[in-house]
């Protein structure tokens, strides 16, 4: 049975990825995260694909993980929870983290628990003027999941990152661009035009080395300077026997706007 819930397009390069269940807020059933895994993991093996834009439908980005197929109840044993955590939500945003194309976020509404660190996984996030964040975890006695207490504290710093998920507070798009969750807000009525907008520049971009860059800056607050240097160095290695840099270079000899291809 095909999954619902996920409406995917691939226009001029850039694969748009918009979750579809608006009356639920758009939260995320285990079939709608396994789709958005598997279309994450085509996208960075597609060659036609040069960037990905995550959006939702209605008042709601995401409101986190959809409970009420039974996942909260039940008898449980040792290890269900954290084989669960490992298979399901973190998997989902490694598969963010992990793509190999730039991955912009347009939040259009509400992005809570696992919706909020869906949207901060991305690369840039745009936020509608009503969007908000929320770590909601602490309103059900729960403890973040989906890589939150990774994430926040590396955007955020830990204090502020510790206010966020310790009081659950609804954070408005203004708000998170002021604490630097947000690259920028913009009119609900201008989200697609500009996150396409966006899109379509990445996506004219040189993508292998926009993904070396990814690569690189994601690492970055993971190691120390011995390993990111030899890292850096790695990617200029590697990014210098694709044909944009080579074109980058020509170009900038030949004083014209350079024509990247991907490749």
């Amino acid at each position: 049975m095909p999954v619902t819930g996920v409406l995917h397009t691939v226009d001029a390069g850039v694969a748009h990825l918009t979750l579809n269940r608006p009356k639920a807020l758009n939260a995320l059933t285990p079939d709608q995260r396994e789709l958005l895994v598997e279309l994450l993991a085509g996208a960075s093996a597609d060659p036609d694909v040069r960037a990905v834009v995550l959006t939702g439908t209605g008042r709601g980005f995401c409101a986190g993980a959809d409970l009420r197929g039974g996942a909260a109840g039940g008898e449980r044993v040792a290890g269900d929870v954290a084989r669960l955590i490992r298979t399901g939500a973190q998997r989902l945003i490694a598969a963010v983290l992990d793509c190999e194309k730039p991955v912009i976020a347009a939040v259009n509404g509400t992005a809570a628990g696992l919706g909020a660190h869906l949207a901060l996984a991305c690369d840039l996030v745009l936020a509608a003027e009503s969007a908000k964040f929320i770590e909601v975890f602490v309103r059900r006695g729960l403890v973040p999941d989906g890589g939150g207490a990774y994430l926040l504290p590396r955007l955020v710093g830990p204090q502020r990152a510790k206010e966020l998920m310790f009081f659950g507070d609804a954070l408005t798009a203004a708000d998170a661009e002021c604490v630097g969750l947000v690259n920028r807000v913009v009119p609900d009525a201008e989200l697609d035009k500009t996150a396409r907008e966006w899109a379509a520049r990445l996506a004219a971009g040189p993508t292998r080395a926009l993904a070396l860059t990814k690569q690189l800056v994601n690492a970055s607050l993971d190691g120390d300077r011995a390993a990111a240097f030899a890292a850096e160095a790695a990617a200029q290695e590697i990014n210098m026997t694709t044909a944009d840099a080579q074109e980058g270079v020509r170009s900038f000899v030949e004083r014209r706007s350079p024509e990247y291809r991907g490749r």
